[in-house]
C-alpha cells in the first residue's frame, strides 16, 4: 500500500491539477463569451467567435465536474464545509452555467437581431459569473472562512453571501476574469483573421497587462494586510482525520523553501511574454504563455496556504489542511488508480479533438456553413 501521507499529498496535487485544467481549458471558453458582445461588431464576427469555442466548451467543462467529483471523494469534510457555507455563491454560479448551453444552441435558431443580441449577453453573463465568484472564493480563502467545527465535527457557517464580496475578494475576482479574458483573446488570435483578430490581440495585451498588475496587488496585500495561518502543533500527516487536534503565515512556504518563489514568478513571466508573443502574432506560443501564467496565479494560494485548504477565520483549530479532512488510505489509492488509468485517456481525446478541429474560423466559412453552425 502507498503511505497515507504521500497519497494525501498526491490527492493535493491531482486537485490542484483539475483546477487548472478547467481554468485553461473552460478559461478559453469563458473569456471568449466574456468578449463576445464587445470585439465582435457584426453578427458573422459574432459567430467566428462562437464556432471558434463551438467543439469543445460543452467537453471543457468536465473538468469543473472532475473537480467537484474529486473534491467531494478526497475531502469530503472540505466539500461538505464549502458547499454549504459557499450555497448561494455555489447556485449563482450553477445558474450561470445553465445559461452557456442554453445561450450556444438557440442564439442561431432565429435571425432576428433582438433575440441573437440577447442570448450574446446570456452567454456574457454565463461567462463572466464563475470565473469572478472563483476568485473571489480564493480570495476569502487567504483571509480565512466564517466557519467552525461543533463537538461533532459538523461544520455550522456563521458568514453569508455579501461578507464573501469584501475588498480582497473582489481584486482576486477581477484578477479571475482578467486572466479568463487573456486566455480567450489568445484563443481568438489563434482561430481568427481581420479585424477581429487584430481586435482580439490588442484585448490580450492589455488584459494581459491587467492581469500583472492585479496578481502583483495581490501579492503584496496578502503580504502585508493578511496574517494566515501556521500549524504549530498536533498534527499528524499519516494519522486519522481529526480537524481539531490542531493549534494555530501564508508565506511561511516562500520563506522556508525559497525554490517555491518560482510558482508566482511563472505568473509575471508567463503574461509579460503573452504580450510579446501576441505582437509578433505567435498566438500558439501566447496561449502556451498564458496557460502558464494562469497555472501560476492559481497555484500560488494553494502552495501559500498549504497544508491549509480551508482556514477558518473564526476558530483556528476548525481550519482543515491535507492532513486532517481526507478520506481514508483505500478510498484515496481506489481513487488514484482509476485516475491513472482515465486521466492519460481524456488528455489524449482532447488533444485529438483540438487538433482535428483546429484551423481559422473566417467570414467565408460561416456563409458556407450558414446552417450547420451555431
Amino acid at each position: 500500500m502507498i503511505d497515507y501521507a504521500i497519497l494525501k499529498v498526491i490527492w493535493w496535487l491531482f486537485i490542484g491539477v483539475l483546477l487548472v485544467g478547467f481554468a485553461v481549458m473552460d478559461g478559453q471558453d469563458m473569456g471568449v463569451g466574456t468578449l463576445l458582445p464587445f470585439i465582435g461588431k457584426t453578427d458573422t464576427e459574432r459567430r467566428c467567435m462562437i464556432n471558434s469555442v463551438a467543439p469543445h466548451w460543452d467537453g471543457n467543462q468536465v473538468w469543473f465536474i472532475t473537480g467537484g467529483g474529486a473534491m467531494f471523494a478526497a475531502w469530503p469534510m472540505v466539500y461538505a464545509t464549502a458547499f454549504s457555507g459557499f450555497y448561494w455563491a455555489m447556485l449563482v454560479i450553477l445558474i450561470a452555467l445553465i445559461l452557456r448551453p442554453l445561450a450556444f444552441d438557440y442564439r442561431s435558431k432565429v435571425p432576428a437581431q433582438k433575440w441573437r443580441s440577447s442570448w450574446d449577453w446570456a452567454l456574457f453573463a454565463g461567462s463572466v459569473i464563475p470565473p469572478v465568484i472563483c476568485g473571489v472564493a480564493f480570495g476569502n480563502l487567504l483571509q480565512g472562512v466564517p466557519f467552525h467545527l461543533d463537538e461533532t465535527l459538523r461544520p455550522v457557517y456563521t458568514g453569508n453571501f455579501f461578507g464573501l464580496l469584501n475588498p480582497f475578494g473582489l481584486l482576486c475576482g477581477v484578477t479571475g476574469l482578467l486572466m479568463m479574458v487573456c486566455h480567450g483573446a489568445n484563443y481568438l488570435v489563434l482561430r481568427t483573421d481581420g479585424d477581429l483578430q487584430r481586435r482580439a490581440a490588442s484585448v490580450s495585451t492589455l488584459s494581459a497587462l491587467a492581469t500583472l498588475v492585479f496578481f502583483v496587488a495581490g501579492g503584496v496585500w496578502a503580504y502585508f494586510g493578511i496574517d494566515g495561518l501556521v500549524v504549530s502543533a498536533g498534527l499528524d500527516p499519516a494519522g486519522p482525520a481529526n480537524p481539531l487536534a490542531k493549534t494555530g503565515a501564508w508565506f511561511t512556504n516562500f520563506k522556508s523553501y525559497p525554490l517555491l518563489w518560482i510558482v508566482p514568478a511563472l505568473g509575471v513571466i508567463g503574461l509579460i511574454a503573452s504580450v510579446l508573443f501576441t505582437r509578433l502574432l505567435k498566438p500558439l506560443l501566447a496561449i502556451v504563455m498564458s496557460a502558464a501564467a494562469m497555472l501560476s496565479i492559481i497555484l500560488t494560494p494553494l502552495v501559500a496556504m498549504f497544508p491549509f485548504i480551508l482556514p477558518s477565520s473564526t476558530d483556528v483549530r476548525s481550519s482543515l489542511t491535507v492532513w486532517d479532512c481526507t478520506s481514508s488510505q483505500l478510498t484515496l489509492e481506489i481513487m488514484l488508480y482509476v485516475t491513472l488509468i482515465f486521466l492519460p485517456i481524456v488528455v489524449a481525446y482532447t488533444t485529438w479533438a483540438y487538433r482535428t478541429m483546429s484551423g481559422k474560423i473566417t467570414a467565408d466559412f460561416i456563409k458556407k456553413n450558414d446552417h450547420q453552425l451555431y
